[in-house]
């Protein structure tokens, strides 16, 4: 038993048979903690659990947790490839106690795990415990047997994990193994530590204490267990290697690379294929998780691995997109134990393939730009910040793709100067930014929250209802009341007003009581439950703890309600035409119109969207009821209901399911993956039945990002009178053709094409009779100035592009001389164009000639080169003008 599926499976099912639910793996983008870019350890969907803000139905858990560690403090990046154990995604499996078992527990489960299932000889191993953890100390010596020289007390925070300045915390014991004397390196807490001899592979953390301030701490009442084993490692101990990138799982995906560039690993190369192999797999799981390549945040974390990794494929060798190809392994590999990644293996694929087509342009123009600004560098010499700032400014570079590109040569970057760069830049739009003047608003939520508690939406049932009047804001603080004609912020304990999330606007509506009469213009959330009015009081007063009747507009909200119906519609039909890599990434439903973006990686075909058109459709005149259901967010999940990627959850939802399956024709179906055509869980609001929506009209697609499409259409009546207002055009125009509707495409075609041959006709009479009809006018065209034949013209009706081409023909007629021609637009505007044939341009230069006439026209200089230049001015009336100066010149020259 050693190859990285097998000892992933016999973790789980050693914890699993000790009492543990074994919990999959969460999302790689943390659900339950903003302050995180990435999950980075297996404790961080279980992080409410162990604040107690959140229960769950088992008290011991096990995990195998997909982790990155790629951005903020947690970043690797930039030694992946170069050591032996870093990685941008990693796998740790740990095993956790909410209140249940503590340390004697916790040790002995590790200890049985590693010696009997995985089989370690106890010599080999050795532990560290914080310095005052007598107890675990102790522990040990009695489970493992161990004396205390294998039992290394450590005072540091390396053994004292904390949350955060507040909350839970308590000592660490890490395991260590001795991986033999041919490596360097000496023992925990020796000054060789840092070498690779002694490795850590698993954390057990006690926690024990909670922080309430800095130097006070408090027993918990219930301490916990949070332990973290790093897969990676644990195989390569049990594979016999010293490095990860040696072990079955990386083996089989850098066999992959070296097939995919045509070349095995050599000395020289080898951190090429490990960056490869390493940042496959991160790249995969980020947006198998609905993380997407872009400009900021998140997905430029994922672009920035995208791009070192293509990168390191560029220097072995390869010539065009190959990250793409690795995917099918990597999917064989790791898709048993993580199905996600076969679920989106066809987006994976091709927003790696269009990623790394785009980076190819990039990185030539950028590595064009490196190479000359670092080429008089040597050896340990930096190259300068500003270069770096603008290589990834406009070209798009990022910092450790530029250090990435030197590093071969010894050659760093000036990364002060960078920075300095960087916060320049940052200040520069932070002045130019004149602010929203929302901030005092923001913050005072929370008192209003504190003192008034949650709004209760009452929305789904009715759209009128009474409520109390909890809270009032204008100009950004808390006010008794608000007058006529003032406008301000209201809160009310309860509301059928629907609060704009979820891509859904906001309603809008009035607000009466006796001699009251407001206007509300939008509502939207503060923080998370508070339902807040935007109101506009038109009679009366509006008082603090004041009894009003709420009424939503009932026309706009059931436009809305259209809207978001048709959106589930599309999104299933998008999936049914398109494939089942499509989610949802955004959304915008008004009372208008909806617009639906979704995770596609390239332009829609027409016929597609005809497609997605027709069975939306076909489910929408099934005219059935619309059915929401309220339900714990895990059943609703495992039934089959669509998670909205982005959308937070709380333990109850509601799930939405509307129409019968229907093939791709829009044909009713039986059977399938579930009862009904569209299930998903939301919040927002919708139409009672799938005819309510009337007609789902799409208006087009375009293109939001990378990988990211854009849907817009319309619904009901809107969208009855946009095809009604189409059928009008259409049949007007058939008119003025006098032609059927049928035809109107094809009789247009001809008409276009009739047009350009005509223009073209035109434009050609037009230089004829512009340069004398032909050979024969040639001699009234042309007169002899101090020897050289001139042949000056004013013309008119000759498009200015083409008074150049008029010029070579005049040149062509002439044999040798010069050709002068102002051609005088009608708006009065003129150019002017200089021919000089060959055999004179030594002695006659055609910006000098043209400049001597472009004064009359109004203009300033000229140019061009010594055979044909040109210039232009505003004043045509002085046409013939600057072709007697050009003249004059001739003759003086003469």
């Amino acid at each position: 038993m050693s190859g990285v599926n097998e000892i992933r499976s016999t973790f789980l099912d050693y914890f699993a048979k000790a009492g543990h639910a074994v919990v999959p793996s969460s999302s790689l983008v943390p659900k339950n903690d903003p302050t995180l870019m990435f999950t980075n350890a297996g404790m961080v969907q279980f992080k409410n659990v162990f604040t107690g803000a959140e229960k769950r139905p088992y008290s011991t858990a096990t995990t195998a947790q997909k982790c990155v560690r790629a951005g903020g403090k947690h970043n690797d990046l930039d030694n992946v490839g170069y050591t032996a154990r870093h990685h941008t995604f990693f796998e740790m499996l740990g095993n956790f106690s909410f209140g249940d078992y503590f340390k004697p527990r916790a040790i002995e489960l590790a200890w049985n795990l590693i010696t009997k299932e995985f089989g370690l000889k106890p010599d080999r191993l050795l532990v560290t415990v914080y310095a005052d953890d007598d107890e675990a100390a102790a522990l040990w010596r009695k489970i493992a047997g161990f004396d205390d020289k294998k039992i290394i007390r450590i005072g540091t925070s390396d053994n004292f994990w904390q949350m955060g300045d507040t909350g839970p915390c308590g000592p660490c014991s890490e395991i260590f193994i001795d991986q033999g004397p041919g490596l360097a390196g000496g023992p925990p807490g020796s000054p060789d530590e840092d070498g690779d001899r002694f490795l850590e592979f698993w954390n057990l953390v006690f926690m024990q204490y909670e922080q309430v301030e800095p130097g006070n701490r408090l027993a918990l009442p219930r301490p916990s267990i949070d332990t973290g084993l790093g897969l990676e490692r644990m195989a390569a101990i049990l594979q016999g290697v010293t490095s990860n990138y040696e072990t079955d799982l990386f083996r089989a995906l850098i066999d992959a690379v070296a097939h995919a560039v045509g070349r095995p690993p050599e000395p020289g190369t080898v951190a090429s294929y490990r960056v490869i192999a390493d940042h496959l797999r991160a790249t995969a799981f980020l947006i198998a998780d609905g993380v997407l390549p872009g400009n900021e945040g998140r997905g430029y974390v994922l672009r920035r691995i995208m791009r070192r990794a293509m990168r390191h494929a560029e220097l072995l060798g390869s010539r065009e997109p190959t990250m793409f190809r690795l995917v099918p392994t990597l999917v064989r590999e790791m898709g048993p134990a993580y199905p996600e990644l076969m679920r989106a293996e066809a987006l994976i694929s091709e927003t790696l393939r269009l990623e790394e087509t785009r980076f190819r342009r990039t990185l030539e123009r950028g590595l064009a730009i490196l190479d000359s600004e670092s080429r008089t560098l040597t050896a340990g010499q930096n190259l300068s910040g500003e270069t770096a700032f603008t290589l990834y400014d406009t070209y798009g570079f990022p910092l450790d793709l530029t250090q990435d590109a030197l590093k071969a040569r010894g050659i760093g970057v000036d990364t002060d100067a960078f920075g300095v760069a960087m916060q320049r830049q940052k200040q520069a739009a932070r002045a130019a930014w004149q602010g929203s003047g929302e901030a005092a608003t923001e913050t005072v939520w929370f008192a209003v929250k504190d003192r008034a508690g949650a709004s209760e939406f009452l929305g789904y049932e009715t759209e009128s209802a009474e409520g109390i009047v909890t809270a009032l804001l204008r100009e950004g603080a808390e006010v008794q009341a608000l007058e006529a004609g003032q406008s301000g912020l209201l809160l009310a304990n309860q509301t059928p007003f629907y609060a704009e999330s979820g891509g859904q606007v906001g309603d809008t509506g009035r607000i009466g009581a006796a001699g009251l009469e407001a206007r509300v213009t939008d509502t939207e959330k503060k923080l998370g439950d508070l339902f807040v009015h935007h109101v506009t009081v038109d009679e009366g007063s509006l008082s603090l703890g004041q009894a009003v009747e709420l009424r939503v507009d009932h026309a706009r909200r059931g436009a809305i309600r259209a809207n978001h119906s048709a959106t589930h519609l599309l999104h299933e039909a998008l999936r049914q035409v398109l494939g089942e890599h499509v989610a949802q990434k955004g959304s915008l439903v008004s009372p208008e119109r909806l617009r639906f973006d979704i995770s596609h990686p390239k332009p829609i075909a027409e016929a597609e969207l005809r497609a997605v058109e027709e069975i939306a459709n076909a489910v929408l005149l099934q005219n059935v009821p619309v059915v929401t259901k309220l339900m714990a967010v895990d059943e609703a999940i495992e039934s089959g209901a669509r998670a909205l990627f982005g959308e937070k959850y709380g333990d109850e939802v509601r799930v939405v399911s509307m129409g019968r399956p229907v093939d791709e024709s829009g044909v009713e179906t039986e059977g399938g993956r579930l009862p009904n055509f569209s299930v998903e869980l939301c919040g927002g609001t919708h139409a009672a039945r799938t005819g309510d929506i009337g007609l789902i009209s799409i208006l087009g697609e375009s293109a939001v990002g990378a990988g990211v499409r854009r849907i817009e259409a319309m619904t009901a009546g809107a969208a009855r009178r946009h095809r009604a207002e189409e059928s009008r055009a259409l049949a007007a125009l058939a008119g003025q053709l006098k032609a059927p509707v049928a035809e109107v495409s094809d009789r247009l075609a001809t008409l276009i094409e009739d047009r350009r041959r005509l223009e073209k006709d035109l434009a050609d009479a037009r230089k004829k009779l512009a340069m004398g009809g032909g050979a024969a006018g040639e001699g009234e065209a042309a007169r002899e100035v101090g020897g050289i034949k001139l042949m000056a013209r004013v013309v008119e009706g000759i498009e200015m592009r083409d008074l150049k081409g008029l010029a070579d023909e005049g040149k062509t007629r002439l044999g040798s001389g010069i050709v002068a021609i102002v051609g005088v637009a009608p708006d009065g505007k003129a150019g002017l164009v200089v021919g000089v044939t060959e055999d004179l341009t030594e002695r006659y230069d055609a910006v000098g000639l043209v400049r001597a006439g472009a004064g009359h026209l109004g203009g300033k200089g000229g140019g061009g080169r010594r055979d044909m230049a040109q210039a232009g001015g505003p004043n045509g009336a002085g046409a013939q003008a600057a072709l007697d100066a050009i003249a004059e010149v001739l003759g003086q020259a003469a």
